[in-house]
C-alpha cells in the first residue's frame, strides 16, 4: 500500500479562514490525501474572523510533510520575525515535495528565505513586498515555479488548490474536485482586482487597511534585514 499524501496546512492566529479553507476542502477530496492543521501547541487559534480553529498537530509532532501550505491574513505580520515559524517552515521545506501559500502567506515563505530566486504571487495590497525577500511578484491568480506554487489573495486558494491537484494527482481528478463543489463562480461585480474595482471603492479599503498596511511594511522590512543576518 502506498504511503498517504501528507499535506499540512499553517493556521495562526488572525489567519484569514477562507485562505486555508478554500484549499483544505479541495484537498479532502483528494484520495489518500491525510491532512494536518499545523500550529505551535494543540489550543483554540483565534481567525480573523468569528471562526476558532483547532490544529490537529504542533510542530514538534508533525510529521515530514509532502505539501506545505501557508495561508495568510492579518495575523501573518507576527510571523515575518517568528523564527520558531520560520524554522518550521524550513525544515519542512527540505523534504516537502511541494512548498506552497495562498494570499501573504507567501510573505511568511519569503521570510523563510524559501522564495529567494523564484516567482511568487500574493494579494494584490502585498506584491510589492514580495521584492524584499529576493521572490520575482507575478500578479497572477496561481503561480508555478517549480516546486513553489502560490495563490493569489483568499479566493485564489480555491484555484491554487485546484491547480496543485491536477499537478500531483492529475486533471481529472482535479475537475471532478470542481464540479463536486460546483466551483463555477460568477460574481455580482467586476471589482475583485484594483484594475477593475472602481477608483472610489479602492480608495476606501486603501484607507481602511492603511493601519495594518503601515505594520506590514514594517515587519516585511524587519525580515528581510533579519535575512542577511548569519542564523
Amino acid at each position: 500500500m502506498s504511503s498517504p499524501l501528507q499535506i499540512g496546512l499553517l493556521v495562526f492566529p488572525r489567519v484569514t479562514q477562507l485562505d486555508f479553507t478554500g484549499p483544505l476542502q479541495v484537498f479532502s477530496s483528494v484520495p489518500g490525501a491525510k491532512l494536518h492543521l499545523i500550529w505551535k501547541r494543540i489550543e483554540p487559534v483565534p481567525s480573523d474572523s468569528v471562526l476558532t480553529l483547532t490544529p490537529t498537530t504542533t510542530f514538534a509532532d508533525c510529521p515530514q510533510l509532502d505539501v506545505i501550505c501557508v495561508p495568510g491574513g492579518g495575523g501573518t505580520n507576527a510571523l515575518l520575525n517568528d523564527e520558531e515559524v520560520l524554522d518550521f517552515l524550513r525544515r519542512q521545506a527540505e523534504g516537502a515535495k511541494y512548498v506552497t501559500s495562498v494570499c501573504t502567506g507567501s510573505l511568511a515563505l519569503g521570510a523563510a528565505g524559501l522564495l529567494k530566486g523564484y516567482r511568487a504571487a500574493t494579494h494584490w495590497s502585498a506584491m510589492e513586498m514580495l521584492g524584499e525577500f529576493g521572490a520575482t511578484p507575478t500578479k497572477t491568480r496561481v503561480c508555478v515555479d517549480r516546486n513553489r506554487i502560490t495563490g493569489g489573495g483568499v479566493t485564489a486558494g480555491i484555484d491554487f488548490a485546484l491547480t496543485l491537484v491536477s499537478i500531483m494527482v492529475n486533471r481529472t481528478t482535479a475537475e471532478a474536485i470542481q464540479l463536486q463543489l460546483e466551483y463555477n463562480p460568477a460574481p455580482p461585480f467586476n471589482a475583485g482586482s484594483p484594475e477593475t474595482a472602481p477608483a472610489e471603492v479602492l480608495a476606501l479599503l486603501r484607507e481602511r487597511g492603511a493601519a495594518n498596511q503601515a505594520r506590514r511594511f514594517e515587519a516585511v522590512k524587519r525580515a528581510a534585514e533579519r535575512m542577511m543576518q548569519p542564523r
